[in-house]
């Protein structure tokens, strides 16, 4: 039996949206299934890392983000230097000092383009991704939820509410609590929540009781802002209901347990949020042609703002080497790539969240340790160090070459003619910088046309850069010479001249729908 479409994506959250629309430009058909009627219009991340930013600039969204980024701050007014790009963050509430911040490091100097695109609240990245994988043809169908899959080996069947549905491949980017993972028997290890958390935006009566900012206690920790009537709460020992809907009283009682004042919220405005520290880490994300990414693969408290840009992370790296695999160029043990390049960055994420509980209880130790921490972050290279990490600007891959570049992500780049590197990876391929004088290297990469996009540039230094599409540089030279060019492409991009299939239902490519059941 033929399969109805080359992946099924099952979460129309911003990773899932994300996945897909990778997908899309590589030629594959893809369905998205997500148990919701309607978006999710709850209260959660309120900004987006650098490599997430870079991800949306390659794809030609930086404008909408940079919107995006100017809207939000409008409605923050007075919190946050980000409005000129300096953008620090906090760690277990200890908000980063701008000024103490060496700018001038390699690292965070390489990465400023899209400095402007980063305050982007998760519901606007969810509504600007929606848009871009509509465009590319990608077919959302709520209020559909999986109930069974099947493994056939040359493709799965997924059980719906709504039927069943063939798909080549199925990947699940639905949360936490993952209907695939769990369908696909994929154990995940980790360690058991020690706190219960809310964040609403709420109407106070009596906002002068509280203070602003991060406030610790013995009873937990609380926060109010960025924005007026933002309220996060922290208390340890307690556990959080994850089915029930937050309430305005719950919320209050809260607050005023953790601040030990007699506060009073008068209206909640819009859904609130759960969270806890609960961090867990799949045992594979794979199984088969059964996929996880972002919250499917890993869940930690949202402490340093890591969780969004980690399974946006997860969908490029994953989006290209699947499309690569459905259109039949893929060099073998390309998909494998995708658990050993993401599993490292997802376990160091895992620990920088819980490193911030370690400090963030109310007892005599962890104020003692949160001292110690904070006057190493009151130093220029402790604040330049944290803001790097929470920043994502160190993230590297650990790839065979010399070069400096080589396993991280391509730095800002400039072209003579007054285009940035960034604009021509709009299509979702490879792309490469060629500066020799005779454009060698770009006569060399001529055979993997259609895979890789040649960018011709007067003669500076880097002088090649090959970037992959998830925006890793997989080969770099500061001379004109293309040694280790030609077997770098063998490996990611496949046989040279190698033609890639057509997808089966490509003709759906210009159909847009979104199917509301």
């Amino acid at each position: 039996m033929s399969n109805d479409v080359d992946v099924t994506v099952v979460g129309a959250g911003p990773v899932g949206l994300m996945l897909a629309a990778e997908l899309a430009l590589c030629g594959a058909s893809v369905r998205v299934l997500e148990r919701r009627a309607e978006p999710d219009e709850a209260e959660k991340a309120m900004s987006i890392n650098v490599p997430t930013a870079e991800a949306l600039d390659r794809r030609g969204l930086l404008p909408a983000a940079e919107r995006a980024h100017r809207e939000t701050l409008g409605r923050l007014g007075p919190f946050s230097r980000a409005a000129d790009g300096r953008f620090t963050g906090h760690f277990a509430g200890m908000v980063l000092d701008a000024d103490l911040v060496d700018w001038s490091d390699p690292d965070l100097a390489a990465h400023t383009e899209a400095a402007g695109a980063r305050m982007v609240p998760q519901r606007e990245l969810e509504k600007l991704l929606a848009g871009h994988a509509a465009r590319l043809g990608v077919s959302v169908r709520r209020g559909v939820e999986v109930t069974a899959l099947d493994d056939t080996g040359d493709g799965v069947l997924v059980g719906t509410t709504d039927g069943t549905v063939r798909s080549g491949w199925l990947v699940g980017c639905d949360g936490g609590h993952s209907a695939v993972r769990r369908l696909a028997g994929i154990e995940f290890p980790g360690t058991d929540p020690e706190f219960a958390g809310l964040l609403a935006n709420v109407d106070i009566a009596d906002p002068e009781k509280l203070a602003s900012g991060w406030t610790w206690s013995p009873q937990g920790v609380y926060r109010c802002g960025p924005q007026p009537g933002r309220v996060t709460t922290l208390e340890f020992d307690r556990v959080n209901d994850r089915s029930a809907p937050v309430t305005l009283d719950e919320v209050q009682a809260s607050l005023r347990r953790v601040s030990s004042t007699d506060v009073t919220l008068t209206a909640l405005r819009g859904p609130a949020t759960r969270w806890s520290d609960n961090a867990r880490q799949a045992a594979n994300y794979r199984s088969g042609r059964v996929l996880l990414a972002g919250d499917a693969a890993h869940v930690h408290s949202p402490f340093g703002g890591q969780g969004l840009n980690l399974g946006v992370g997860d969908a490029v790296n994953l989006g290209w080497k699947l499309g690569a695999v459905v259109a039949g160029w893929a060099p073998e043990g390309l998909l494998d790539t995708y658990d050993d390049e993401r599993r490292p960055i997802g376990a160091w994420v895992l620990d920088w969240t819980r490193a911030q509980i370690g400090v963030l209880r109310g007892d005599a130790k962890s104020g003692a340790l949160r001292g110690v921490v904070a006057d190493l972050l009151g130093t220029r290279d402790g604040t330049t160090h944290a803001v790097k990490k929470i920043s994502g600007v160190t993230q590297r891959i650990d790839l065979p070459g010399d070069h400096p570049l080589v396993g991280g992500f391509v730095p800002d780049l400039r072209l003579a003619d007054g285009s940035r590197l960034a604009f021509h990876a709009h299509g979702g391929g490879f792309v490469l910088l060629d500066r020799t004088p005779d454009g060698a290297f770009a006569r060399l990469a001529s055979a993997w046309a259609g895979r890789v996009h040649g960018v011709t540039d007067e003669p500076a230094t880097p002088t090649g850069v090959l970037v992959r599409p998830d925006g890793v540089v997989a080969w770099a030279t500061d001379i004109p010479d293309g040694t280790g060019l030609d077997a770098t492409l063998r490996r990611w991009a496949g046989a040279a001249g190698q033609a890639p299939r057509t997808s089966h239902s490509s003709g759906n490519a210009g159909r847009n729908s979104v199917e509301r059941r």
